[in-house]
C-alpha cells in the first residue's frame, strides 16, 4: 500500500505536487485564522456582523463552519497558485490581480453563503427554500455581507503579493528569508551545481531570439523539474544557466546525481517537442563541487538572496571544463569522495588547472 502511494505521487508532476502542499497549509492556516477570529467576535461585544444570524453556541456549529472554510479555502489558495501552462493564455500581472481578486470575493461569498444555508437547513431544520428566502432577505436588507468586501479585497490583494515573492524564491527559501535567517551572512557547506544548456550560441543563431527564449525557458522548465524533486534549492538563472545547491551530507551528494539522471529521462521524454517546435533537442554541461559558501541578502532598493565564495567561483570554472575536456558531467574529488559510486560510473581526468585558481584539482568525469 504504501509502496502504491508513493509509485502514484511519483506520477505527479513535483511542481503539481509543490503547489498542492502549499495550498493544503494556506487551507490550514486560514482555518486556524477563522477559528481564532470566530472566538474573539464571540468573547469580545459589538464586533461581530453576524451575531444575530448564526448561533455557535453549538459543537456542530463550529464544525460545520470549519468545514466549509477549510474547503473554499483550498479553492481560494488553488486560484492564487494558479499557474497559466500550454496555450494558456497568461495575462499581465496587474490584470491576473484583478481577475484574481474577483474570483476570490465569489469564492468568499460562496463560503459565507455556504456557512449560512448549512446552519440554516442542519442546525436549525429549515427546509431548503425557507433557508433561501431567509438568506435572500438578510442578503438584500442588511449590510451583513456588504461589510465584509473591503476587508476581503485588501486580504486578497496581500495575498497575492505574498504568492508572488514565494514564486520569487525555490521552495524552502522564502521562509528562510521571510524568518530572517540570511539577514546577516552565514557561512554553510554546500554541495553546487552549475548546469548550463551546450552549443547554445549556435541554437541561438539558428532559432533567433524569440524562438531561443521559448526554447530556454522550455528547457530550464524541465531542469527545474528534476532539481526541485530532489529538493535542490535553486539560487539563479542566468541566461540558459541553473545554478543549485544543497545542504552537505551524503544523501543530498546522491540526490544531486540523481537530479542529473532526471533531467535526462525528462528531457528525452519531451525529445519529440523539441524536435517539432525547435528542431532542437537540448543537450547539457554540468560542473559540481562541495565546499564552504557565504549567504546572505544583498540590495536595498531590490532585495535578493546571494551565494559567494571560492566555492562558487571553482563550480563555474568545473562546468565551463566540460567543453574544453569533452564531456557532459564532471565534479570534483570532494564530491567524489563523497559518493558512493562504482568504479565504472566515474573516470579520473587527473590535475586540471583551472582559470583562476593557483593549482590543478582532479576532476572526474561522471558515467551515468
Amino acid at each position: 500500500m504504501k509502496r502504491s502511494t508513493k509509485l502514484i505521487m511519483r506520477k505527479i508532476p513535483v511542481a503539481t505536487r509543490y503547489r498542492y502542499k502549499l495550498i493544503a497549509l494556506i487551507a490550514t492556516g486560514w482555518l486556524l485564522l477563522d477559528m481564532l477570529y470566530l472566538l474573539i467576535r464571540l468573547n469580545i461585544p459589538g464586533i461581530s456582523p453576524d451575531r444575530d444570524i448564526i448561533s455557535y453556541s453549538s459543537f456542530n456549529t463550529i464544525l460545520l463552519r470549519a468545514i466549509i472554510v477549510f474547503t473554499v479555502s483550498g479553492l481560494m489558495a488553488s486560484v492564487l497558485f494558479f499557474q497559466a501552462h500550454g496555450k494558456t493564455i497568461e495575462l499581465p500581472l496587474g490584470i491576473n490581480f484583478i481577475l484574481k481578486t474577483i474570483i476570490l470575493i465569489l469564492l468568499a461569498f460562496l463560503m459565507n453563503s455556504l456557512i449560512y444555508m448549512m446552519y440554516s437547513v442542519f442546525v436549525l431544520e429549515n427546509s431548503f427554500t425557507a433557508a433561501l428566502s431567509k438568506f435572500a432577505y438578510r442578503l438584500t436588507n442588511t449590510p451583513w455581507m456588504l461589510k465584509k468586501i473591503p476587508g476581503w479585497i485588501l486580504t486578497f490583494l496581500l495575498l497575492q503579493v505574498i504568492v508572488e515573492m514565494i514564486k520569487k524564491y525555490s521552495p524552502g527559501i522564502f521562509f528562510d528569508v521571510l524568518l530572517g535567517k540570511y539577514r546577516h551572512p552565514k557561512v554553510e557547506k554546500r554541495i553546487v551545481m552549475f548546469i548550463d544548456l551546450k552549443d547554445s550560441t549556435p541554437i541561438a543563431e539558428k532559432l533567433g531570439n524569440v524562438d531561443y527564449f521559448r526554447f530556454i525557458r522550455q528547457f530550464i522548465e524541465l531542469v527545474s523539474t528534476a532539481l526541485i524533486q530532489y529538493q535542490g534549492r535553486i539560487y539563479q538563472y542566468v541566461g540558459d544557466e541553473v545554478v543549485v545547491s544543497w545542504q552537505f551530507n551524503s544523501k543530498n551528494a546522491r540526490r544531486a546525481i540523481d537530479s542529473l539522471i532526471e533531467t535526462r529521462k525528462l528531457i528525452q521524454k519531451e525529445g519529440e517537442s523539441f524536435r517539432r517546435n525547435f528542431d532542437i533537442t537540448p543537450e547539457f554541461r554540468v560542473g559540481i563541487h562541495i565546499g564552504d559558501v557565504t549567504i546572505g541578502e544583498i540590495g536595498t532598493i531590490k532585495k535578493d538572496l546571494a551565494m559567494s565564495g571560492d566555492t562558487m567561483n571553482t563550480t563555474a570554472r568545473i562546468r565551463s571544463a566540460c567543453n574544453e575536456l569533452n564531456q557532459k558531467f564532471i565534479v570534483s574529488k570532494e564530491v567524489i569522495d563523497t559518493l558512493d559510486l562504482k568504479e565504472w560510473q566515474s573516470e579520473s581526468l587527473g590535475l586540471i588547472e583551472l582559470k583562476g585558481k593557483g593549482e590543478g584539482i582532479e576532476l572526474f568525469a561522471l558515467k551515468i
